[in-house]
């Protein structure tokens, strides 16, 4: 097998400042949604939406104003068929849409808040042999979400 030397010019190195802007998570009911983003993890909601029957609320951190997470619809487009619409709702009640990773100055104290919350506890805080310590929940729509920490 020849090993291919890449060209010579541009690489990612070169590119200004690439950052996360936004991110998307689906739900299944947003006023659920809400009151565990907003409520019980501390997010800001900055936007709320609708269109054709839908509903896209944006959420952050206000710690992080130029990052997004968007709560959208399982099947956010009004062209899906009802087809699609109940594939994309049985993959997000058994969770296997999205995931999201938060970071935490406290993991211990995270998971302390959000299991009092009542939120769904999938695994209690635990170092980790990748270099940090981390705790993982389920949002109301099923969406994995893991909250970890550097190992200290």
């Amino acid at each position: 097998m020849e090993k291919r030397i890449p060209p010579p010019g541009r690489s990612v190195t070169d590119m200004n400042n690439i950052t996360l802007s936004t991110c998307f998570i689906a739900v299944d009911d947003h006023d659920k949604a809400l009151a565990f983003y907003r409520d019980i993890l501390g997010l800001e909601v900055r936007n709320d939406v609708g269109f054709e029957g839908m509903r896209w609320v944006t959420v952050g951190s206000p710690s992080q104003p130029d990052v997004n997470i968007v709560l959208e619809p399982p099947a956010a487009n009004p062209n899906a068929s009802p087809a699609d619409k109940q594939a994309m709702a049985e993959l997000l009640a058994k969770g296997m849409l999205r995931g999201v990773l938060f970071a935490t100055d406290d993991v211990d104290a995270t998971f302390e808040h959000i299991r009092a919350a009542g939120g769904e506890v999938l695994q209690e805080p635990i170092d980790q042999p990748y270099g940090v310590r981390d705790c993982a929940f389920r949002d109301p729509a099923g969406n994995l979400l893991r909250f970890n920490q550097p190992k200290r």
